[in-house]
């Protein structure tokens, strides 16, 4: 613990050599335009992978990055987000090497978590079809990651939160992006959605102040 607070201590020391304003500024505000909702992993930390300083980025991070519509937590976070810090970004970022993923694979039980992972294994069940034609098993997994991603990014621009920006008028896209912890490179998976009509009619909202 002593050498955590010393490490603390050398780097603001050189965040003030750099900039001796950084602080007294990032204790004014935060304004970042982008929020992140990635895996908890330990080896993803979205400002470092970004090279991004504290104060640009607002981050949400669970077990395999998941979006899950009765998840108040990751709600509020995004309301927060949306609403009070206005971005005009949300990124939901997987990785390749998730544990979650690869447990939901598994046909163990685990404890508490199974639970969780059971969103996982509803992605992996919608796709097995296509999964299942994939021989080699990282392969497959890295494709599980993927398709994850682009679930919750869907999830994400179907809450109720996204779409009231969308009717106020407010530009709000929602990105699906990977992490190769292999060589520390982002991909975006060509996914974006940007207005109601790309979420499918069922989900569609009319009205201000759907909660």
């Amino acid at each position: 613990m002593d050498d955590l607070f010393a490490r603390n201590r050398a780097w603001a020391e050189r965040m003030r050599a750099r900039d001796p304003e950084f602080f007294s500024r990032l204790a004014r505000q935060q304004a970042p335009r982008l929020l992140w909702i990635g895996c908890a992993d330990s080896r993803v930390p979205a400002n470092q992978l970004l090279d991004l300083d504290p104060g640009t980025v607002f981050v949400h991070r669970n077990i395999a990055n998941l979006v899950v519509h009765t998840d108040i937590n990751m709600l509020s976070v995004l309301q927060f987000a949306v609403e009070a810090l206005q971005v005009e970004h949300v990124v939901v970022c997987g990785h390749y090497g998730c544990g979650g993923v690869r447990a939901a694979m598994a046909d163990r039980q685990l404890g508490l978590i199974d639970n969780w992972l059971r969103h996982i294994k509803d992605v992996y069940d919608q796709h097995g079809a296509e999964l299942a034609e994939i021989a080699d098993p990282g392969r497959r997994e890295d494709r599980l990651v993927e398709l994850n991603v682009l679930h919750q990014t869907l999830h994400v621009a179907r809450s109720t939160v996204v779409q009231n920006a969308w009717a106020r008028g407010r530009r709000l896209e929602v990105h699906g992006w990977v992490y190769s912890i292999a060589d520390g490179l982002l991909r975006d998976l060509g996914y974006r959605v940007r207005r109601p009509e790309e979420i499918g009619a069922v989900y569609r909202m009319v009205g201000e102040g759907i909660t």
